[in-house]
């Protein structure tokens, strides 16, 4: 199903936590993004999956659609089958 059609960055801001070191630091907000995949490579500069191994995960992207419950989902360097 293509991005626009699920609804994404139709005036959804998306909070990326950067997981790649020890120290997590401040998340940082993205607007505008077509999908939580696009909002982690915009801060991270990196391509991003939704599946991998823990040792490979580095962000945690969260967002929110009016009236519904906050949503979440991890991301990863590398695709859990490289």
């Amino acid at each position: 199903m293509a991005a626009d059609s699920e609804g994404w960055g139709m005036g959804l801001q998306f909070e990326v936590v950067d997981l790649r070191t020890d120290l997590i630091c401040a998340s940082e907000m993205v607007e505008g993004a077509a999908s939580p995949e696009e909002a982690a490579r915009r801060v991270l500069g990196i391509d991003v999956f939704r599946s991998g191994k823990r040792q490979d995960l580095v962000a945690r992207v969260y967002w929110q659609r009016r009236g519904e419950p906050k949503n979440m989902v991890r991301l990863y360097s590398r695709p859990y089958f490289q």
